[in-house]
């Protein structure tokens, strides 16, 4: 057994190791009903106590993957491996020895990171008892260290004993005050809190802070607040890639007169003076945590650098406090109106999307697919994006520019790609590839002037595009995808603008449907280009006379329709022509699209910043059990709004800030809707949706690569194929090249390889 076998290490400064077992097997042990088992994480892996160099009195557990010669080799070209799990050792670990049942020494410990019913186990198979005693030994004088900020140099054994493991029922009280505590004044940084917003496992306490500031300090007075409340400052720390603790502060959120009625900030400061004063508003990427009383979020710097920010309040009742505070405060600045004019049912919508990790109604027992996605990328064919193969000389080149859009095809297995006044062809040839077919260069009017399409959308069992001219916003461009030319123009009215559009319903593009929907700034309408003069089908229009801002619009298998807005709400129709028979209130933020599931139980609806996702389904009142397309919903139960984002630690170590492309869920008929696609700068990002669903909100994957993704979306029928748009590329991926986020695969990018890179098609 390779360990220090003297004690004197320990006192060693300088060893980054201070104990070590070199033979083990780690565990996953699940102790819930539904997903209760035991899976073996690594089958050969060693234990380490390790010291963090630049922290004092700070160790970390480390359960190391052991490889056989010639292991090492095969994972050389993989873009992320799993070789190490890195624990903060302190209390709450509830770390903790055993046996197995071929009494074999075990060391026990809590996934601060997983659901509260795992736990990690690492089999010390023939690990000899003084071996044994002595690794659990360090463990408990690096929580004393932690714990009291002091050396456990000459401790004796009832110095420890206060964090020997009991179970919950036969735990003591913990009041006893150790002799070597008054060695440090300064309180520790929250382990909870830190593993909470943690992308690693691993943080550590700062040297001692300021002395904790009085309540109601303020860095200035002239900043009237609407809360004000203590909290402990922490600062993501990339290199370490960990919460470290700046201060205790007096946490505010302040509003500045000087910059308006409804401009605030939150303020961070100490007796000694203000610490930081960041402007509230979406771009923060705010993400609260009630279960460990923490408000995280980003900011950028003067000098264009993002960091990560948390701060961790006393009490539930100082962290329901500046939580009510701070989303008045971002609602007031992002409506420019004021709180208290908005009606109860309203605040009380608002309010809910703060909510986290809450189960979702009717949702069926399932087993976690972690495990199996685990497994899909340990198989030994993964593969990777896929390059287009060089362009062939027979194949006309287009000119350099900008891929602009995306549109995935539904019966021809083909996506089109704008750039500029041309459109690309690619077709679907299996297996997670695209190869390029052919271009329509030169897309004009009938009369012969060049347009770049603002958007477009397949029509008419994709034989048709229909496109929309910027210069011609009163009108709609049907192009003929076989004859490569636009061969109409249907003038829908004379005084109302198409500013959107949305098939029939759901899978209308599969079928020789001829209508589709319309959408103004605040008028709804259906369009039918086989009537003669305009195409506006006056029986089928809804005009509002408040200024709605409409922005998209989405449809049902059955044609019902969600319509959002660049105020922020939803409004939810059964048919064109009527009024809504639900109205979701806005939180603020602009929507930029949507998406409704097929059987219109689930909305997602992006915003820059996060994506709010909304069951429709009615859980009380009259209409039990109905969708909000069909029935009201009462004035007290309106159904609460789900914020997908990205942690703000992740967002940390990307080149830009958050700026969602239109999010997708996977379609396919009769098929179920079971992840959601989206993307922002360099990153493709797709959700779990059974997981969404159970309430894991933030557990998704993600692929970076080294242009900007202009738009991605799944391929008709399949929910492990995306299409994916860059800038100057397209590519074929599987979802399962998408990796968990972590500092290297949010740092390294992905290899773009088309012959279309800086070239023509």
């Amino acid at each position: 057994m390779n360990i220090f076998r003297s004690r004197k290490v320990w006192h060693d400064p300088n060893a980054a190791e201070v104990v070590k077992i070199s033979e083990g097997q780690l565990y996953l042990v699940r102790s819930g009903a539904v997903r209760g088992g035991r899976e073996c994480i690594y089958n050969d892996a060693m234990a380490t106590i390790r010291r963090v160099p630049s922290m004092e009195h700070t160790f970390q557990l480390v359960i190391t993957r052991v490889y056989e010669d010639g292991d090492q080799e095969l994972l050389e070209d993989e873009e992320e491996t799993d070789e190490e799990r890195v624990f903060l050792v302190c209390e709450e670990l509830e770390f903790r020895t055993g046996m197995t049942a071929d009494q074999e020494p075990t060391f026990i410990f809590r996934d601060l990171q997983g659901d509260i019913d795992e736990l990690y186990e690492f089999v010390a198979a023939g690990t000899n008892e003084p071996t044994r005693a002595f690794f659990e030994t360090c463990m408990y004088r690096a929580m004393y260290e932690r714990k009291y900020r002091a050396s456990a140099d000459d401790l004796s054994d009832a110095d420890l004993r206060e964090f020997i493991w009991q179970p919950p029922a036969a735990k003591k009280s913990k009041g006893k005050t150790s002799r070597k505590a008054s060695a440090s004044q300064s309180e520790e940084a929250p382990a909870a809190a830190v593993e909470e917003v943690s992308v690693a496992t691993t943080s550590a306490s700062p040297p001692p802070s300021p002395a904790r500031p009085k309540k109601k300090t303020a860095a200035d007075p002239n900043m009237p607040a609407l809360a004000t409340e203590l909290a402990e400052l922490h600062l993501w720390e990339k290199e370490q890639g960990q919460f470290l603790k700046e201060a205790d502060v007096t946490a505010r959120v302040a509003n500045n007169p000087a910059g308006g009625k409804y401009d605030y900030w939150l303020v961070a400061s100490t007796d000694e003076g203000q610490l930081l004063a960041h402007r509230i508003s979406s771009e923060m990427n705010q993400r609260w945590s009630t279960r460990v009383l923490s408000l995280t979020w980003n900011n950028i710097s003067e000098n264009g650098v993002g960091n990560s920010w948390c701060l961790r309040f006393e009490s539930q009742e100082a962290f329901d406090e500046f939580q009510r505070a701070f989303t008045r405060a971002q609602w007031e600045a992002m409506n420019q109106w004021p709180w208290e004019k908005a009606k109860f049912e309203e605040q009380s919508y608002v309010m809910s999307s703060n909510s986290e990790d809450v189960e979702m109604k009717d949702v069926e027992d399932e087993e976690d697919e972690e495990d199996a996605i685990a497994q899909e990328l340990d198989k030994s064919d993964d593969e990777e994006e896929e390059e287009y193969p060089e362009e062939e000389d027979d194949v006309p080149a287009m000119p350099k520019g900008r891929n602009k859009q995306l549109m995935v095809g539904f019966k021809g297995d083909r996506s089109y790609v704008v750039r500029d006044d041309k459109i690309g062809v690619f077709s679907h040839t299996g297996q997670n590839q695209v190869k390029y077919y052919a271009s329509i260069s030169n897309v004009s009017t009938p009369k012969g002037k060049v347009f770049s399409p603002k958007h477009v959308m397949l029509h008419d069992q994709d034989t048709k595009m229909v496109l929309m001219n910027p210069s011609e916003p009163n009108s709609l461009y049907n192009l003929d995808i076989e004859r490569g030319k636009v061969v109409e123009e249907w003038k829908v009215h004379d005084d109302i603008t198409v500013d959107a559009i949305a098939p029939d319903n759901k899978f209308a593009q599969m079928t020789p449907e001829q209508t589709l929907v319309g959408l103004s700034h605040n008028a709804l309408f259906r369009i039918d280009p086989r009537v003669s003069g305009t195409k506006m089908v006056d029986s089928q229009f809804k005009q509002y006379v408040a200024r709605n801002k409409f922005s998209s619009v989405a449809t049902t298998e059955a044609g019902k329709l969600a319509v959002a807005s660049e105020k922020g709400d939803i409004r939810l129709f059964d048919s064109i022509g009527k009024n809504a028979k639900t109205a979701l209130p806005p939180l603020g933020d602009p929507i930029i699209g949507v998406d409704v599931t097929a059987n219109g139980r689930w909305i997602v609806a992006t915003t820059k910043t996060y994506l709010l996702l909304i069951d429709t389904l009615i859980g009380e009142g009259r209409y039990t059990g109905a969708l909000g397309f069909d029935r009201s919903f009462p004035a007290n139960a309106k159904p609460i709004p789900r914020r997908l984002q990205l942690r703000a630690e992740h967002v940390a170590y990307m080149d830009h800030s958050v700026a969602f492309t239109p999010a997708r869920f996977n379609m396919g008929e009769g098929k179920e809707e079971n992840a959601i696609v989206t993307s922002t700068g360099q990153y493709v990002v797709a959700w779990d949706f059974g997981k969404v669903k159970k309430g894991q909100l933030d557990k998704y994957e993600i692929k970076k690569y080294d242009q900007f993704v202009v738009q991605d979306n799944f391929k008709f029928g399949d929910d492990k194929e995306i299409i994916v748009a860059l800038q100057n590329d397209v590519l074929a991926i599987n979802k399962k090249n998408l990796r968990k986020p972590t500092r290297a695969s949010l740092a390294v990018g992905g290899r773009s390889r088309s012959s279309i890179v800086d070239s023509p098609y």
